[in-house]
């Protein structure tokens, strides 16, 4: 199975709510993934986590955007967070979730190989 690498490139939790379940259904099924947050994205990870339609998923039965990101970590998705995206956000690495780590763009892509999916969200 290719590996599937997704880059959320804008501050929108639903974006980031179907990387993770698209990620995470990846490694459920055997399959490496990775989700990296870029710039603006990065806010999405301030403490607490929540979405603005968390309550509407809630009701129907289907997690939070908090529990779906430590789901992704339990299932080994790697997460990484921009660098830059961190200093707009006026977060420290210390701030992260646990399970995510610090990047930058280049470096998500260079460990990118020409065999992956990689998706923008």
């Amino acid at each position: 199975m290719r590996e599937l690498r997704i880059i959320v490139a804008c501050a929108d939790s639903e974006r980031l709510r179907a990387a993770l379940v698209t990620a995470s259904a990846q490694a459920a099924l055997g399959g490496k993934a990775a989700v990296f947050l870029q710039l603006d994205a990065v806010a999405l990870l301030r403490a607490p986590i929540a979405a603005r339609l968390d309550d509407a998923h809630e009701a129907a039965g289907l997690p939070t955007l908090a529990l779906l990101l430590e789901d992704a970590v339990a299932l080994g998705v790697a997460l990484f967070a921009c660098q830059s995206g961190l200093a707009l956000s006026n977060l420290s690495a210390s701030d992260l979730p646990k399970g995510v780590e610090m990047s930058g763009p280049v470096a998500f892509l260079q460990q990118t190989s020409n065999d992956a999916r990689l998706l923008f969200a």
